[in-house]
């Protein structure tokens, strides 16, 4: 393949539109500039209306002369692809082109998806030199949209790691990307009815699983108590009082740290327990008292963040009753989390016309 690319497309806007690509894409932005060609903000080159009937001949002319190879999709342009998905969606989306000219620009996409299908596995091992993301302005939601390499016609979505997740590499939790058909209605369909649902389950479980850390809380506490009763060491050493003091820090430290991870993903989940309607109503003072809890435990960490420092004595006073509560009571939130999963949405309220798909993380490189 040629060291620089140049992929055009038709768009229902635009008219003809060029993507460059390849480890020297340099060469075909040249190729298109001097054919007469306009780029935009998003990396996509037009050619204008009124440009004459022999740009695209002298296109492939110039191009030869850079060292650029030029190819035509059989596709239209996934810009208009994305928006007519877009504009089908429950809700406020918006579409965007992403233009991954350098391979490498590809490679940085990959610890930011969060796949366990065949999209994530298509990003490490094929090349994407462009997509398209669509992203649900109110609820963050980010989605990946590509054209599914070897077929015609479908296409590929998936979603980006959520806010306040890690990396999505790897996770177990994540959902599977899904396959898409050309008709702007039918994937609408499946991504209302099936995509949407699964992601926002994923996000339940994995949220869910992120309320883990306090085990590891509660297994540093149970050594740490342990050392105090006995007044020695894991090893039989004698505890002094300079010593027992140490530890006792160090552990307060070391569980705030950690229960950081609960103040993140715990209000998500505990909003949406019902435990009126669950098999345990009996649990709603317990979730109150860990909703409290959880509340003093956001407000000493605002202050910390965005208030003057907190002393380190204080924050260890005011942390540890809160995370005292949820060691406590962890298992009655999960219980109640579990059974509180997120339903699937509605099927769309109307049918949608079924016509063809045309017209953070890292974002496209505009070289």
């Amino acid at each position: 393949m040629a060291e620089a690319q140049i992929v055009l497309s038709h768009s229902r806007e635009s008219g003809i539109v060029a993507i460059a690509t390849g480890e020297q894409y340099p060469w075909a932005h040249t190729v298109l500039a001097q054919s007469g060609f306009q780029r935009d903000d998003d990396s996509v080159w037009h050619l204008p209306v009124h440009a004459p009937e022999t740009t695209v001949v002298d296109l492939v002319t110039c191009a030869k002369r850079h060292r650029t190879s030029v190819h035509t999709s059989s596709r239209r342009f996934i810009g208009d692809a994305a928006r007519d998905l877009a504009r089908l969606l429950p809700g406020q989306w918006h579409a965007s082109i992403e233009i991954y000219s350098h391979p490498a620009w590809q490679e940085d996409l990959v610890p930011w998806i969060w796949d366990s299908g065949e999209l994530g596995r298509i990003l490490q091992n094929e090349r994407v030199p462009y997509a398209a993301t669509l992203t649900d302005t109110v609820q963050g939601t980010t989605l990946l949209f590509i054209e599914r390499p070897g077929r015609q016609l479908d296409y590929l979505l998936g979603a980006f790691v959520p806010k306040q997740l890690e990396e999505g590499y790897g996770d177990t939790h994540a959902p599977h990307s899904i396959v898409l058909p050309p008709f702007a209605g039918r994937a609408a369909q499946a991504v209302t009815d099936r995509y949407l649902p699964a992601y926002e389950q994923a996000v339940h479980a994995r949220r869910t699983a992120a309320i883990a850390a306090l085990g590891d809380i509660r297994s540093e506490h149970d050594t740490w108590q342990a050392m105090i009763t006995s007044g020695r060491y894991s090893d039989a050493t004698p505890l002094n009082a300079a010593a027992l003091g140490s530890m006792t820090e160090e552990f307060l430290d070391h569980a705030w740290r950690r229960f950081l991870t609960v103040v993140d993903h715990a209000p998500t989940l505990i909003d949406r327990c019902r435990p009126a309607d669950s098999p345990w109503p009996e649990h709603a003072a317990a979730l109150s008292r860990l909703a409290d809890a959880l509340s003093d435990a956001e407000t000493l960490l605002d202050e910390e963040v965005d208030g003057s420092p907190v002393p380190t004595q204080e924050r260890r006073a005011r942390a540890w009753p809160a995370i005292e509560t949820w060691l406590a009571e962890d298992e009655i939130f999960l219980r109640q989390a579990r059974v509180s999963a997120p339903h699937r949405r509605p099927a769309l309220a109307i049918s949608a016309p079924v016509r063809p798909l045309t017209a953070s993380r890292p974002a496209h490189r505009s070289h």
